[in-house]
């Protein structure tokens, strides 16, 4: 398996924001500098990727692909404005991604629901240059690079959250979230893993991918946790068997939430919080 020598990582879009200048919304996204190329993991909401990524001199028309966690608009609403910048690249991810997602909360005795899923229409995205790679499986994506595709749900405490819908033929169901994957990098350190928000479990996850890649350890994690939304009881669980992973590198960021981060940074003397701004180094 060939090693990326050198991996770059710089949060483009995330909750807070940690340099002058920077625009912080709820949404995610990081920029990949490679010995392979230059890549993007998720384009946040929409709201500051091209502004962030000017203040931080990442060039977004130098981008040789796009990889999309998931289908929420806080991961996918900003890859418009990246596909202005490239014109045309490819964009890999799982085919589910243009389900009908939404949120639902109750107010005043009655349901109210959210859309939540990706803002533009696949058509329109791709008159713009979105070459849609679309698949369902781990693979390989690139030097070094492989996506998980559908990551088994086997922890009893991540299963996930009754309040986040898919709809078909006008009915709402729970989202099992099929299109929620993470990037892996093969580093000469060990594997470098990116999240978008863990929707399928942060431990699922991580299991899953080292379960496909058994010869190399996890060296880093970076990105959305989902632990924000968790109860207490299932956050200790999954602290617990994420001790004994030992992992070198724990940068948290989005939909971690800061309380949660806070925790986790107690615990763990790896665990930082990647805000808007981070630059994150694998040599």
């Amino acid at each position: 398996m060939k090693k990326l020598d050198y991996v770059r990582l710089t949060v483009l879009c995330d909750n807070a924001v940690g340099i002058i200048g920077g625009i912080g919304e709820h949404g995610y996204s990081i920029f990949i500098e490679t010995s392979g190329g230059p890549y993007l993991f998720d384009t946040g909401s929409g709201v500051g990727i091209t502004s962030n990524a000017k203040l931080l001199e990442k060039d977004l028309s130098s981008l040789q692909k796009i990889f999309l966690s998931h289908g929420h608009y806080d991961h996918t609403g900003g890859l418009s404005d990246v596909l202005d910048a490239v014109h045309s690249v490819p964009v890999y991810a799982h085919p589910a991604i243009f389900g009908d997602k939404y949120s639902l909360s109750k107010k005043d005795d009655r349901m109210e629901s959210r859309f939540i899923g990706i803002p533009q229409r696949r058509a329109f995205l791709e008159t713009k240059g979105a070459d849609f790679q679309l698949d369902t499986d781990f693979r390989e994506v690139g030097e070094g690079l492989f996506l998980t595709g559908e990551i088994p749900r086997v922890m009893e405490f991540e299963a996930g959250e009754d309040r986040l819908k898919v709809k078909l033929n006008d009915v709402f169901t729970v989202d099992s979230f099929p299109d929620d994957e993470a990037l892996v990098l093969s580093t000469n350190n060990g594997l470098v893993v990116l999240l978008g928000c863990s929707h399928a479990g942060t431990i699922n996850t991580l299991q899953y991918v080292q379960s496909k890649l058994k010869d190399e350890p996890i060296y880093a994690v970076v990105g959305g946790t989902h632990w924000g939304f968790m109860d207490e009881k299932d956050f200790a669980s999954s602290i617990e068997i994420l001790k004994k992973m030992d992992i070198n590198m724990i940068g948290v960021s989005h939909c971690t939430g800061i309380p949660v981060a806070h925790r986790l940074m107690n615990e763990l003397s790896d665990a930082f919080y990647a805000s808007v701004g981070t630059v994150i180094e694998v040599v």
